[in-house]
């Protein structure tokens, strides 16, 4: 089955097709700590239509079918779990459309946040893609696993900046969903079916976007407490007082810690904010006049500022560092990512449950996250090859889980299910569940699309 595929692939893509083991392990692997399991050929799509042509034969001899961005992910949406063909757009890099004036733009699906970002630059447009998940994600990728990021308090997720996508269909079919209206109750929603479906009911080929202004004025602090309890109150007062926050990033002492070694700062060993305030060069200095009013009820202990650029920017990518950081406290240790989200007033509970659990950790236990909207992750750098400290660490994200799902949150705030929760989805969800999985039958019949994913 698969050597007829493989036959059928070269004879329609030619050199387009690799079955080279040192880029079959590539794509077999994300960022954290999931064992690699490589696919069985590996197609470079350059365009839509070699994406269709090797979809179609995967679908005419029943191969799975691996969607690739960059592989930057960390649920292990990318392995190969029954192995099948991965299909890589990072080829598939051109931005086709730009309108300044409806601001928004169409691209390719592996066109990645920087290189759009970049080009909005050069063309003068006074316009960004806000959306930030730290990594230079493809946007294919990020909207198949709803990415957010840092900026999200202010300017949402990928659910919220996604107008319309061409998606190939399992069948081999090119459908679009959406459009560049920003508004529409025209038929079911597919745009927002397919994003965060994670490659499970087809592969995302093109995205159009919303773009945002570029502010006139950016200002950023970081701000030190005594306590995690002292730091989330404020961060629930700021939100209250309606203050227009960009980005509010919470660190536990031991991420700042790591995150001073890794990126040679001198920030307090303490629980610490990260501010950013965007608007009008009046605006930015009243928000952060009125934040630092909030901080003191609480005994901010040190309220630095970061306003020049290139202090904001070394500020910004230490923050973006920050799982390099938590891996490099032990020297050969790989990654356990897991991420919860709650209601803004449950946050303070649910790192509270959280920190109690993790205060017995064997490893280092880093714990950061986007207070501004309730979400917040850790890293436990684990040695590969450990069951033990697998168990351990899988255990406590179980809990982690339990506590969020309990003060109504949610077992992923943007990580997404991939091979990692899926058993939080099914205790998350519960019989819905099984309405996912009718969906997912009725576009991807034969389970080639991503196959392991989700539901197992």
């Amino acid at each position: 089955m698969i050597e007829k595929c493989r036959v059928a692939l070269r004879d329609a893509l030619g050199d387009q097709v690799s079955t080279d083991d040192d880029v079959l392990l590539e794509h077999g692997r994300d960022s954290a700590h999931h064992a690699p399991q490589p696919p069985d050929v590996v197609v470079e799509a350059a365009s839509t239509g070699d994406v269709q042509r090797a979809v179609q034969i995967c679908s005419q001899h029943g191969v799975p079918i691996i969607p690739f961005g960059t592989g930057t992910a960390v649920e292990g949406g990318v392995v190969a779990t029954r192995g099948g063909v991965c299909i890589d757009v990072q080829k598939m890099n051109a931005i086709k459309r730009l309108s300044v004036a409806d601001m928004d733009v169409t691209a390719e699906a592996g066109v990645t946040r920087l290189q759009l970002n970049e080009y909005l630059a050069e063309q003068g447009t006074g316009l960004h893609f806000p959306i930030d998940p730290g990594a230079d994600a493809s946007l294919g990728g990020m909207a198949a696993t709803r990415a957010s990021g840092t900026a999200a308090v202010k300017y949402g997720t990928m659910r919220e900046n996604v107008l319309g996508l061409e998606v190939v269909l399992a069948s081999g079919e090119v459908i679009r969903a959406g459009g560049r209206a920003r508004k529409s109750s025209a038929g079911y929603d597919l745009t927002h079916l397919f994003v965060g479906s994670e490659g499970t009911l087809g592969l995302i080929t093109e995205v159009t976007l919303k773009l945002a202004p570029l502010p006139e004025a950016v200002s950023a602090a970081v701000c030190s407490f005594d306590s995690i309890d002292a730091a989330v109150a404020s961060v629930i007062d700021v939100m209250s007082a309606g203050i227009p926050i960009a980005r509010i990033e919470l660190l536990d002492e031991i991420q700042m810690d790591a995150v001073n070694r890794y990126s040679s700062l001198d920030y307090e060993v303490t629980p610490t904010l990260f501010f950013e305030f965007h608007g009008s060069e009046a605006a930015v200095v009243e928000h952060a006049e009125r934040t630092r009013a909030i901080l003191d009820q609480h005994g901010v202990k040190n309220f630095r500022w970061a306003s020049g650029q290139g202090e904001r920017d070394r500020l910004w990518e230490a923050r973006h560092n920050g799982y390099y950081a938590a891996i490099g406290l032990r020297e050969g240790s790989v990654g356990y990512v897991t991420d919860v989200c709650v209601p803004v007033s449950q946050l303070a509970e649910c790192i509270r449950r959280t920190k109690v659990d993790l205060a017995d950790c064997s490893v280092p236990a880093p714990l950061f996250g986007h207070v501004g909207d309730g979400n917040f992750h850790v890293v436990f750098p684990i040695m590969p090859g450990s069951d033990a400290e697998l168990a351990e660490v899988k255990a406590l994200g179980t809990k982690m889980v339990d506590h969020a799902l309990a003060l109504g949150g949610t077992c992923t705030g943007e990580h997404g299910i991939g091979i990692g929760k899926i058993d939080a989805l099914q205790k998350e969800h519960g019989s819905a569940v099984n309405t996912m999985r009718s969906i997912k039958a009725a576009l991807d019949p034969n389970n080639l699309m991503n196959p392991g994913k989700l539901f197992g």
